[in-house]
């Protein structure tokens, strides 16, 4: 398997691309529209064919790059049923595996952050979009946002996966790359040890985080598979601006 991790640094995002080494097939996990050059750049530099962008949710702090992609090099887009976005070519369920190439993609409904976020398996790793950060999690107060299903969808389903599984999630703010479930269950403030529900709800409630400041376009955006609104305030352009360079593992 071919794996590159990369990092949008304006939004904190991390966008996966994996390719199938047989086939040639490769698909983008959480792209962002402002780095879809230096994407395509590294799918080709590496010999492969975009075939999906698949994201774990609709995101409320950048757009997906997915539709632009797809009208670049027409790749398919790939989402979460539960999202319910309807321009997704591929409507990917929990129990039905995504096949790219040899490449089988376990999807997990993992609600709290979002109603419809998903994670995504694949061998010995796990996206985990927003549902489970490095010593953190998404928050839970906006898009149908829910504590106690959060909590369930953690402690239940990812903390459920071999200890040795690697945790590659959606953001970091720290520049921290990588984690493990097994780092997870023990050293996550919010989530590991024997956190009860009712003490993550409490974590949660006290957190009075500031509304996401590009929320109210992103959402919309991201609901027709990645669509930059014309009204952009100018505080607010580099959303959607093409940036000349970002990191890369």
């Amino acid at each position: 398997m071919i794996f590159r991790q990369l990092f949008e640094p304006l939004s904190s995002t991390y966008t996966y691309l994996i390719g199938c080494p047989e086939t040639g097939q490769a698909v983008l996990i959480d792209p962002v529209v402002v780095t879809l050059e230096r994407d395509l750049a590294e799918v080709q530099r590496l010999g492969l064919k975009l075939a999906y962008s698949v994201d774990t949710h609709v995101h409320a702090d950048h757009i997906t790059a997915a539709l632009e992609l797809k009208n670049r090099v027409g790749s398919a887009i790939a989402a979460p049923a539960a999202e319910r976005v309807a321009c997704a070519d591929v409507q990917l369920e929990e129990g039905r595996p995504f096949e790219v190439g040899t490449m089988v993609f376990q999807p997990l409904h993992t609600p709290g952050h979002t109603a419809g976020h998903f994670a995504y398996v694949l061998g010995e790793r796990v996206f985990t979009g927003d549902a489970l950060l490095i010593e953190g999690c998404g928050r839970t107060d906006f898009q149908q946002g829910d504590a106690d299903a959060l909590y369930h969808s953690v402690r239940g389903k990812l903390f459920a996966l071999p200890d040795e599984t690697l945790v590659y999630p959606a953001h970091d703010y720290q520049k921290r790359w990588v984690s493990s479930v097994i780092q997870e269950k023990q050293r996550n403030p919010r989530l590991g040890g024997e956190r009860s529900i009712e003490e993550f709800r409490e974590i949660m409630a006290g957190l009075n985080l500031p509304y996401p400041k590009f929320i109210d376009y992103a959402v919309p955006g991201n609901q027709q598979c990645g669509v930059c609104p014309a009204d952009l305030p100018e505080n607010l352009s580099n959303y959607c601006r093409q940036m000349t360079e970002s990191p890369q593992g």
